[in-house]
């Protein structure tokens, strides 16, 4: 047996991983999610709201040939799918980044730095989905001001969690149709418009931009990447699936291409359907094109029921930002390495409400910096939806890549002979393709570094107050009820 002193499984910090993302219980858990099912579930994770949100952006910093951007970071995402893929396989437990940088590096405070990292991108893609909830609103309602439903979106969304409101992967698969019958529309609309022999598809070429073609790809891609996050999530139901070693590389890769074609499509739709110019102008892009008029269906009823779906897009990746972030921040009380208070659970829900007004909170505060500054006319020209994009981009390329280096460094580790092994060659191109888009957004937007410098800040904060003030082992549940008091995990929330 190994010597917990030095066994990475035993660090704290990746114990609070571990408790942020699943049931901190003895037995196993129950091996039920199939590959179908699986595979819609990591299609739900990353389809819906980075395309509803951010497709106007994209289209603003290429032009017409924004879907190549969207391939570009469909492709770089699948090559750290890959090294997810051999991972899991590998180690088929919950925890993701944060359990593979600590296995492979035997660093507490590199696993810290991860764990707050993938906390930070949720807070930051938690504010930007928020803004562009408001931007589908204001096409059903237009009287109250966009900040104030962002932060009553984030409120409300807490409050449910609060409750303890749960789904089974089943209710994720069911929301995942309601999002894709939304893009489904977009694609019928631009089929209808193709047959008309109406389309110009020389636009799906233009690059609306003064220097290189390829500088302005890029630059769409450090946006359209945020629209392939979400599937390392499924990492954490690696221990649910059934014969991982076969289902996971399979579900993995086939969600993300499937979404990633459906990206395209849509991407290109979007293109042939309405001027390049108004989907930049668009704080809600995808409803130009059912205002485009196209098909015959009354305009105005089409525009309120895309405009739901599209909430109801944003409102399932939001939620689930919301309760991974509280359940991070209590696994990590849990473990002594965060003040004890967020552990605390309301006697009669069972949910970390500590932690729940905690994470609302700094939402909240970034929403309101961020249209403050818009307001003040500080900042450059990008509205917060592309600002906390920007930064969810930064914490997560940063993560990848560090993933993709962490499965070179496991393969000194003996594996099961039907563990799945990625393409060395793919593994490589991705942590460049990762690295190189890391270092393009920081230089292309080295404000950035502020907001993602700000979260930083705050996780050491809490880690060093902890570290001063706390009583070690003081707010941990005792022995037995942890399962109960982690009660709605973020699998059972999708």
């Amino acid at each position: 047996m190994a010597d917990p002193a030095h066994d990475p499984l035993h660090d704290p910090l990746t114990k609070a991983a571990q408790a942020a993302s699943t049931e901190l219980d003895d037995d196993n858990l129950q091996r039920s999610i199939s590959g179908r099912l699986l595979f819609f579930y990591v299609l739900g994770d990353v389809l819906g709201s980075g395309i509803y949100v951010l497709i106007g952006a994209v289209a603003a910093a290429v032009g017409g040939a924004f879907w190549l951007a969207f391939l570009a970071g469909v492709t770089v995402a699948t090559l750290t799918g890959l090294a997810y893929a051999e991972l899991v396989t590998k180690y088929p437990q919950a925890a993701g980044a944060a359990l593979y940088v600590s296995k492979a590096f035997r660093k507490p405070f590199l696993t810290f730095i991860i764990t707050i990292c993938m906390l930070s991108a949720t807070f930051a893609a938690a504010g930007s989905l928020a803004t562009g909830f408001s931007s589908y609103f204001a096409q059903v309602w237009e009287l109250p001001p966009p900040l104030l439903i962002a932060v009553i979106f984030v409120a409300s969304l807490a409050v449910v969690n609060f409750i303890g409101i749960t789904e089974s992967v089943v209710a994720n698969m069911v929301m995942t149709f309601v999002e894709v019958a939304g893009l489904a529309v977009v694609v019928l609309i631009g089929i209808v418009y193709v047959s008309r022999g109406e389309a110009d598809f020389s636009v799906l070429l233009q690059f609306d931009t003064d220097g290189s073609p390829v500088f302005a790809v890029v630059a769409g891609v450090a946006l359209a990447f945020f629209a392939m996050t979400g599937f390392e999530n499924a990492a954490n139901v690696a221990e649910e699936t059934v014969d991982p070693s076969r289902n996971f590389p399979r579900a993995l890769i086939g969600g993300m291409v499937g979404a990633g074609i459906i990206y395209v499509v849509v991407a290109m739709t979007a293109a042939l359907t309405v001027p390049v110019d108004t989907l930049a102008e668009s704080d809600a892009a995808l409803l130009e094109v059912i205002k485009a008029d196209i098909i015959p269906v009354p305009v105005g009823v089409m525009t309120t029921i895309f405009a739901i779906v599209a909430m109801v897009a944003i409102t399932n990746t939001t939620l689930v930002a919301l309760v991974t972030q509280s359940r991070i921040l209590y696994g990590m009380a849990r473990e002594d390495v965060v003040p004890g208070v967020f552990a605390k659970v309301h006697a009669a829900r069972r949910s970390p409400w500590v932690a729940l007004i905690f994470s609302a909170l700094v939402v909240t505060t970034l929403l309101v910096v961020g249209h403050t500054l818009d307001a003040a006319g500080i900042g450059g020209s990008d509205g917060v939806v592309e600002r906390l994009a920007t930064v969810t981009v930064v914490f997560t390329l940063f993560i990848y890549a560090l993933v993709i280096v962490a499965a070179f460094v496991l393969r000194r580790d003996e594996r099961p002979a039907d563990t799945f092994r990625a393409p060395t060659v793919l593994l490589v191109v991705g942590v460049v393709g990762n690295a190189a888009l890391l270092v393009y957004v920081v230089v292309d937007d080295p404000t950035s570094l502020l907001w993602c410098a700000g979260l930083l800040a705050l996780g050491l904060l809490l880690y060093v107050a902890e570290r001063a003030f706390g009583r070690r082992g003081e707010t941990r549940p005792p022995p037995g009820t942890a399962a109960r008091t982690g009660d709605a995990t973020t699998e059972e929330h999708r």
